[in-house]
């Protein structure tokens, strides 16, 4: 029964002592958590899950663990905020990966995004076509900021009092210079169709091509394959 009353004291204590950490370092830490944060987070889980069903630890050794994670994560905030140098490093920074409507692939590689995974991370943004983007920015906690082009942002047709337009969902017809064959069949269209459509934009080859989406009603939208190489983003205009 003892070792139940100590097993209760201690995990009330490691959690009132956690919730006191999350009050400690602020709010922005759970919104705008880091790969670093991540991963410290759960080191400290793990070392506090470990203290709590090893028999020779209790509240001391809790204690301990808990405030030496909080006295490093408060350095690293001292640190990050007085060396600017620093934060790159500490906290990552963000990424530019739609310049203009243009996708930079190179940046997208060096970042670990593909395709699929940019249009879940638009869709939760609202877009859901690329080419509705202007600037997109992949933030250091993964999420993406999206900047709409002008001709998408409010105000909307309701607010015009225009008539409503029929919407349609846009299908991935090209992913880093591959036709997707299934969204093809998918929507009965022939590959002379595809092919014939990007020699009118002015590409002879699909390998040409990064990215291509059609909307019914629409010209595909096409994306080649555009590289920063370490340029500055205004020379990519």
């Amino acid at each position: 029964m003892s070792s139940y009353v100590s097993m209760f004291t201690e995990v009330v204590f490691g959690f009132f002592a956690l919730f006191l950490i999350t009050k400690l370092l602020g709010k922005t830490q759970i919104s705008q958590i880091t790969p670093f944060d991540f991963i410290s987070a759960l080191l400290l889980g793990e070392l506090v899950g470990n203290a709590l069903f090893d028999p020779n630890a209790g509240i001391p050794e809790i204690a301990f663990v808990v405030a030496l994670y909080a006295i490093l994560m408060y350095i690293i905030e001292i640190v990050s905020q007085k060396y600017k140098r620093t934060r790159h490093l500490l906290e990552g920074s963000p990424t530019i990966i739609i310049h203009r409507g243009k996708l930079i692939r190179d940046m997208m590689k060096k970042t670990k995004l593909d395709i699929n995974q940019l249009q879940h991370l638009l869709r939760e943004k609202d877009v859901f076509s690329i080419s509705e983007v202007e600037f997109a920015v992949l933030e250091a906690n993964g999420t993406v900021s999206v900047l709409k082009k002008t001709d998408y942002q409010t105000p909307t047709r309701k607010d015009l009092k225009l008539s409503p337009k029929d919407v349609a969902l846009p299908i991935t017809l090209i992913n880093d210079g591959e036709i997707i064959k299934d969204n093809m069949e998918e929507k009965n269209l022939p590959v002379s169709w595809l092919e014939e459509s990007i020699r009118e934009q002015g590409y002879k080859d699909i390998s040409e091509i990064f990215y291509a989406e059609y909307t019914k009603g629409n010209p595909i939208y096409i994306v080649p394959f555009i590289n920063r190489n370490h340029k500055k983003y205004t020379d990519l205009d």
